[in-house]
Protein backbone atom coordinates (compact mmCIF):
# COMPACT_ATOMS: atom_id res chain seq x y z
CA UNK A 1 0.00 0.00 0.00
CA UNK A 2 1.15 3.52 -0.69
CA UNK A 3 1.37 6.19 2.00
CA UNK A 4 -1.63 7.96 0.47
CA UNK A 5 -3.67 4.73 0.54
CA UNK A 6 -2.77 4.16 4.18
CA UNK A 7 -3.69 7.72 5.14
CA UNK A 8 -7.03 7.34 3.31
CA UNK A 9 -8.09 4.32 5.36
CA UNK A 10 -11.35 4.57 7.30
CA UNK A 11 -11.20 4.93 11.10
CA UNK A 12 -11.44 1.15 11.59
CA UNK A 13 -10.33 -1.60 9.19
CA UNK A 14 -10.56 -5.37 9.15
CA UNK A 15 -7.56 -7.44 10.15
CA UNK A 16 -6.54 -8.51 6.62
CA UNK A 17 -6.39 -4.84 5.58
CA UNK A 18 -4.33 -3.94 8.67
CA UNK A 19 -2.03 -6.86 7.88
CA UNK A 20 -1.50 -5.54 4.32
CA UNK A 21 -0.59 -2.13 5.76
CA UNK A 22 2.13 -3.82 7.83
CA UNK A 23 3.26 -6.12 5.02
CA UNK A 24 1.98 -9.26 6.72
CA UNK A 25 -0.10 -12.13 5.44
CA UNK A 26 -3.61 -12.86 6.66
CA UNK A 27 -2.69 -16.05 8.51
CA UNK A 28 0.23 -14.42 10.28
CA UNK A 29 -1.99 -11.53 11.37
CA UNK A 30 -4.63 -13.82 12.87
CA UNK A 31 -1.92 -15.82 14.62
CA UNK A 32 -0.40 -12.66 16.12
CA UNK A 33 -3.81 -11.58 17.40
CA UNK A 34 -4.43 -15.06 18.82
CA UNK A 35 -1.10 -14.93 20.65
CA UNK A 36 -1.72 -11.39 21.90
CA UNK A 37 1.29 -10.15 19.93
CA UNK A 38 -0.45 -7.86 17.40
CA UNK A 39 1.36 -4.49 17.70
CA UNK A 40 -1.74 -2.25 17.92
CA UNK A 41 -5.04 -2.39 19.79
CA UNK A 42 -7.71 -4.64 18.28
CA UNK A 43 -11.46 -4.55 18.68
CA UNK A 44 -13.20 -7.89 19.02
CA UNK A 45 -16.82 -7.64 17.91
CA UNK A 46 -18.16 -11.12 18.27
CA UNK A 47 -16.18 -13.14 15.75
CA UNK A 48 -14.99 -10.02 13.91
CA UNK A 49 -11.61 -8.47 14.59
CA UNK A 50 -11.27 -4.80 13.71
CA UNK A 51 -8.20 -2.56 13.97
CA UNK A 52 -8.34 1.21 14.54
CA UNK A 53 -6.36 3.01 11.82
CA UNK A 54 -4.86 5.74 14.03
CA UNK A 55 -2.57 3.35 15.94
CA UNK A 56 -1.46 1.82 12.62
CA UNK A 57 -0.51 5.27 11.34
CA UNK A 58 1.32 5.98 14.59
CA UNK A 59 3.17 2.66 14.42
CA UNK A 60 4.34 3.49 10.90
CA UNK A 61 5.35 7.02 11.87
CA UNK A 62 2.70 8.62 9.70
CA UNK A 63 0.85 11.56 11.15
CA UNK A 64 -2.93 11.38 10.89
CA UNK A 65 -4.28 14.06 8.56
CA UNK A 66 -5.58 17.16 10.31
CA UNK A 67 -9.35 17.20 10.69
CA UNK A 68 -10.95 20.34 9.38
Amino acid sequence: MTVDEVRALPAVVDLPTAARVLGLGRSAAYELVRLGAWPTPVLRLGRLIKVPSAPLLELLGLAAPDAM
